[in-house]
């Protein structure tokens, strides 16, 4: 390791074709207890050279052997007396550097990343970093810098203070707090960390991960992943986390379609009756209706054709119906939440098929909606009676939350039915006239 290595050291131990025998001695050192001392090390399957080397060391006859007890305590008496070295530890440092004591290392790590947690003064960001699953993902964001994870922990809990807010543009708010407009972009830490806090907040989901078996008998067991698929992907469930906060991303995007929802507004405030009308995110965060809606139905279906079909059917007599647009975006989820926290009861349909069993999983789950012709006797009766409409199924199997009897179904005619080829059966139930 050194120039200055005496050279008796050197002879005693040194050399590349002893290296395997001095990495084994290190060890032992390394894994030391707390607080504890190495007083004897057993070296077993030492090679003739080896042996040689570590009798030599001992003072001990050159007897063969492939094991050799080693009573550290002498040996460290030894190399004091001769100058060599201080102890064995010593020697093994002058020839191949420091040792590491590895149970010390890790209380030295436990110290300072529990000085990072004692530091949060945000109640949910601790509770977070409380969570084996919390720390992994600051450690990570921060490159397992300690003094990095807390630089990110301050800047996430200044964000965290100013939440919720009430429809502030994302820049906006990280050009406020953080002095920097793309602070809170996709992908930053400081974002990655608030959003966490606040998906932890949300309901957790039920477990619907219970065995679906098929017509031929066989268990088919869905992932979370499966069960909970959003189509949009990370981008998408950032943005709906972030509205729930209060805070815009992309406002314009994707906007919540409905027609002839119940409000307590006069003029300009209310919506149009019997026409489509488009509600952005940023106009329903920023300036919500007044919803009147309580003890309302409020129907939701998944395709535009079908709200387009009611609206020409029955135009400003159509039942309040809202269109999620295939998996809802944050638009038609901060809708629908309104709606139901307004006290309207919701009733979902969808294409008879796996995203649409999906996203009945989620307005199920989150919005507390409740099935509208769609269970099992529906979907049978549809194959029956128009077979013309229905196409092949594919895909991995969901498990219908509401109706676990609709999978079996499913499973067993293995065809999809659209939403719209329904309309007929659908439309009975929207006129409100």
């Amino acid at each position: 390791m050194s120039d200055q290595v005496d050279p008796r050291l050197q002879r005693l131990l040194g050399g590349e074709h002893l290296a395997p025998l001095r990495k084994r001695l290190r060890q032992r050192f390394e894994r030391a207890p707390l607080g504890g001392t190495v007083d004897h090390i057993r070296v077993a399957g030492l090679s003739a050279e080896e042996h040689a080397k570590l009798a030599s060391l001992l003072g001990r006859p050159q007897r063969r052997s492939k094991s050799l007890q080693i009573d550290v305590r002498r040996v460290d008496a030894d190399l004091l007396r001769s100058g060599i070295a201080t102890s064995l530890r010593d020697a093994l440092e002058k020839l191949d550097g420091p040792i590491l004591h590895l149970a010390g290392m890790r209380l030295h790590l436990q110290t300072v990343w529990s000085g990072v947690i004692d530091g949060c003064r945000h109640s949910g960001l601790a509770s977070l970093l409380l969570t084996p699953e919390g720390i992994g993902l600051l450690k990570r964001l921060a490159r397992q810098d300690a003094i990095a994870a807390a630089e990110l922990c301050r800047r996430a809990e200044e964000v965290l203070r100013h939440l919720p807010a009430k429809g502030i543009t994302r820049s906006q708010l990280a050009a406020d707090v953080l002095g920097d407009a793309h602070a809170l972009d996709n992908g930053r830490g400081v974002a990655t960390l608030v959003l966490a806090v606040w998906r932890q907040t949300a309901t957790p989901a039920p477990d619907l991960t219970a065995p679906v078996t098929d017509e031929d008998g066989k268990t088919m067991r869905k992932s979370r992943d499966d069960v909970d698929l959003n189509p949009a992907g990370g981008a998408e469930r950032a943005r709906e986390t972030w509205a729930r906060a209060g805070v815009l991303v992309n406002e314009l995007a994707r906007p919540a379609l409905s027609l002839n929802l119940p409000t307590s507004g006069t003029g300009s405030d209310r919506w149009p009756l019997g026409e489509p009308a488009y509600a952005s995110l940023r106009s329903l965060l920023r300036s919500p209706p007044r919803w009147d809606a309580t003890g309302r139905d409020v129907y939701v279906c998944e395709n535009p054709n079908l709200l387009a079909i009611a609206a020409d059917r029955w135009g400003a007599g159509c039942a309040p119906l809202v269109c999620t647009d295939g998996m809802p975006a944050a638009a038609q989820r901060c809708l629908l939440a309104q709606l139901a926290q307004a006290g309207a009861r919701l009733y979902y349909h969808g294409d008879f098929d796996w995203p649409g069993l999906h996203i009945g999983n989620h307005l199920m789950r989150e919005h507390g909606a409740e099935p509208w012709r769609f269970g099992a006797g529906d979907y049978i009766a549809a194959v029956r009676t128009a077979p013309s409409v229905a196409h092949p199924l594919g895909g991995k199997a969901v498990e219908a939350s509401w109706d676990a009897a609709l999978t079996l179904a499913m499973l067993q005619h293995r065809v999809a039915i659209a939403e719209e080829a329904l309309a007929a059966s659908l439309l009975q139930d929207l006129d409100d006239r």
